[in-house]
């Protein structure tokens, strides 16, 4: 672990730029491309900048692609899992890109650094409808319902916190996990300079808009500030992190700040943090998958909910051994090199036994399935990127994707043997290394990403495949 003094060593910015654990920001969208025949679709209202706060005065990106069949293009077929949306299934991948205007700034990608802000996160919700979140420049995150064709429905709520981490539904409503202001004390630190001590929180909306409840995952307060000997809390260390729910619990696994005794002072060690809470809104205490403390560094976190065993799974990126690993007790999954480009991408559900994470080193993206530990499979893709996404794409298919230039590439794979399914395509839409795509029941996935202007977002939605599995 580290002292106060030390950032973690893990992963670096993007080539050309400062290291800082921060990420350069990707250059911006020229313009958009999508699989099969697309509609260019200007927004001229939109001319102000998405990607910084106010009076940033950085150049807007380019139109919007929409997909639409053309002779050359098959019929599209309803998606047979869809359950509300029944979004039409195609052949191969097609790929729709829906402005939305929500009617207030919203915080740019700066450096994409895993100690800075995240912009937007998406979820889907079990009618094919969404949620989506996104941090404001009010030191607010804001929430928006979508329906079926991805434009808001409805207005915008919005709830205290200075950096969204991600966004999870049910049919019930909505969990946002988010970082608000806390308390350090006064320590003292025994090296190093201070930073503000902040708290992360889940916080339950229903459909309506209306919070239910709110619970803290950190431990500060009833006397216990960051610089207290015991305390869990987000420092200016990488602390992002992502949401899981087994249909009635919801499971929060992101990096926190451990505070140590060391003589006459404190240092402030990172390392990664799992908690479970009830449906209503209550800490789980004692749930077998949660931890107080999993990898040490660690600078991404990855859950999925498994119902064939019913257990959260989790993996880091980690310097400890320098490898993705299981945490909690660590088990290898792959091992890598502490070169500054060690990242863990997403972690999804293999068709039968296991799972799939991705992972990129020095460039290289890597499948490897695992089922309790070490890999048993390890793909070598075509792939060469720095943030890998991956994302359950229908029924038996994963979809991996990956910065690439002014948008983002992706290919599809089977869950099975982690072969290549069609071809590779492209997906119109700026990449941030730390937001996700999302699954939905219909097939499709979504991804949120930088708008035309500074006060919308655009949804990136690759449509069912009309082929089972």
């Amino acid at each position: 672990m580290t002292a106060s003094h030390e950032p973690p060593r893990g992963h670096r910015a993007r080539p050309g730029n400062r290291r800082r654990l921060l990420i350069a920001a990707a250059l911006a969208v020229a313009a958009v491309t999508a699989v099969g025949a697309v509609v260019w679709v200007s927004t001229p209202d939109d001319a102000a900048d998405a990607h910084g706060t106010a009076g940033t005065g950085s150049p807007a990106v380019g139109p919007v692609a929409t997909a639409t069949p053309t002779a050359a293009t098959p019929t599209p077929t309803p998606s047979p899992s869809a359950t509300g949306c029944a979004r039409a299934a195609s052949p191969r991948p097609v790929v729709r890109v829906t402005e939305v205007k929500v009617g207030s700034r919203v915080t740019g990608y700066g450096r994409e650094g895993d100690t800075e802000p995240l912009p937007m996160a998406v979820a889907a919700r079990p009618d094919g409808t969404s949620w989506l979140a996104w941090t404001g420049t009010d030191s607010r995150i804001h929430l928006a319902r979508l329906g079926c064709d991805d434009r808001m429905t409805g207005k915008a709520v919005s709830v205290a916190g200075i950096d969204l981490q991600d966004v999870q539904a049910d049919a019930g409503g909505v969990v946002v996990l988010l970082t608000r202001r806390g308390s350090c004390g006064s320590g003292p630190l025994c090296g190093g300079s201070s930073s503000p001590c902040n708290t992360m929180h889940l916080v339950r909306f229903d459909n309506g808009g209306r919070q239910v409840w709110e619970r803290q995952v950190t431990n500060l307060g009833g006397g216990r500030a960051g610089y207290d000997p015991g305390a869990r809390f987000v420092w200016w260390y990488q602390h992002h992190g992502r949401l899981a729910t087994d249909g009635t619990n919801w499971a929060a696994y992101f990096g926190v700040a451990i505070t140590v005794k060391n003589g006459a002072c404190v240092d402030i060690h990172e390392g990664d943090r799992m908690q479970v809470v009830s449906g209503g809104g209550a800490l789980v205490g004692g749930h077998r998958d949660s931890f107080e403390v999993g990898c040490s560094h660690s600078w991404t976190t990855r859950i999925v909910w498994d119902p064939r065993t019913s257990r959260f799974v989790t993996v880091c990126a980690t310097d400890n051994g320098c490898r993705i690993a299981r945490p909690n007790p660590y088990r290898t999954v792959a091992k890598g090199t502490c070169d500054g480009t060690l990242f863990g991408g997403d972690l999804v559900l293999a068709r039968t036994k296991g799972y799939w994470t991705a992972w990129s080193q020095g460039g290289q993206v890597r499948l490897e399935h695992f089922t309790t530990g070490a890999s048993d499979d390890t793909v070598r893709t075509a792939a060469r990127g720095a943030h890998p996404h991956l994302v359950g794409y229908g029924t038996g298919h994963m979809l991996l994707a990956w910065e690439d230039g002014s948008a983002l590439a992706a290919q599809v794979y089977d869950t099975t043997g982690g072969k290549t399914v069609g071809d590779r395509f492209t997906i119109g839409v700026r990449d941030h290394g730390y937001q996700a795509f999302k699954a939905y029941a219909d097939g499709s996935a979504a991804y949120p990403a930088a708008g035309a202007g500074n006060t919308s977002i655009r949804v990136a939605r690759v449509m069912p495949l009309a082929t089972a599995g």
